[in-house]
């Protein structure tokens, strides 16, 4: 395992009104693992605690109590050698708006302790691989967003880290610039660079990841594979928009064909085997109650129905 953390928490002191002091627990007893070789995505809203439980493993913020190793090394006791490790693109991304590109790359190799030719050699080498060399002697504020993204990733990877975090990586970005993105990442797990990364886009982590972990209210919350995930819901989605959700739920929870209702204030979740077949019974049980329908989907199984089974609420609506 390149990342083992077990019951990691953080918490912070928030300053509230007339100087008033209240404890804030961020993160509340975080258990992960991630392979070599793994795209492994940490999901869940903002607010969650995905960004804090990445500092905490990137020796960015101590943690308040638990234990990390990261890369073979404890996150505490040998945060110097988890950074030698690693590379970390943050949200903000880190890179010097009004540097040229080619010299932030240049720069960040020779911190790492590159000489200055094995450092300019790395740094063609990257832009060359992230499509870079024609804008690499602009001022990095000139550049797009799906640029920059791309600088502050070869900043992250200058220097050969076994392990990359990439904390929401396609943040803001369009979607041309984030199919590159995940193309980008997809190739760094083939060339056997390990990847953490946070998202609250659910495509992003059916799309990249190996295995994901859900996080909400600074608790891992459930964790496996996309496919194993989805698994958990059985059958099949009906999303319906009605204005007495509450009734309708009563209605259809009795019917057999149905395995489980969830409601959320004028939308309402059934899943049913044999989707297909089973929609018209549910819209004459519907019908039979007078409760009319203003719209309806089916669908399979995602991943916000798999953090709705977990938290309650949808992902898409929380994020």
């Amino acid at each position: 395992m390149i990342i083992e953390a077990h019951d990691l928490r953080k918490t912070f002191t928030a300053r509230r009104g007339r100087g008033r002091a209240e404890q804030v627990e961020a993160v509340r007893g975080v258990d992960l693992s991630v392979a070599e070789g793994e795209i492994f995505a940490v999901l869940g809203p903002n607010g969650a605690g995905k960004t804090t439980t990445v500092r905490m493993l990137t020796t960015l913020v101590a943690p308040t109590s638990g234990s990390a190793r990261v890369a073979g090394h404890d996150v505490t006791a040998e945060a110097a050698r988890v950074r030698e490790k690693i590379g970390y693109v943050g949200q903000a991304g880190g890179v010097n708006e009004n540097a040229l590109g080619r010299g932030e790359l240049i720069l960040a190799a020779r911190i790492g302790g590159m000489s200055r030719a094995d450092a300019g050699a790395r740094s063609e080498e990257l832009l060359t691989a992230l499509d870079l060399t024609e804008v690499a002697d602009r001022p990095v504020r000139t550049l797009s967003g799906g640029q920059k993204r791309r600088v502050a990733l070869a900043v992250g990877l200058v220097n050969r880290p076994r392990l990359l975090f990439l904390d929401e990586p396609t943040t803001g970005l369009d979607p041309q610039n984030r199919a590159r993105l995940w193309e980008e990442v997809r190739a760094l797990r083939e060339r056997g660079t390990s990847v953490l990364l946070t998202t609250h886009y659910l495509e992003e982590a059916d799309a990249l990841c190996d295995r994901l972990a859900i996080i909400d209210h600074g608790r891992v919350v459930a964790e496996g594979t996309p496919a194993d995930l989805k698994k958990e819901i059985a059958g099949d989605v009906v999303t319906l928009r009605l204005d007495r959700a509450f009734e309708a739920r009563r209605l259809l929870t009795s019917e057999p064909y149905i395995k489980e209702v969830h409601e959320e204030e004028s939308v309402l979740r059934a899943y049913l085997d044999d989707g297909e077949h089973n929609l018209p019974h549910l819209l004459r049980t519907l019908e039979g109650g007078g409760l009319p329908i203003r719209s309806i989907s089916l669908d399979r199984a995602t991943l916000d129905d798999v953090f709705l089974r977990h938290t309650g609420r949808s992902l898409r609506d929380a994020a």
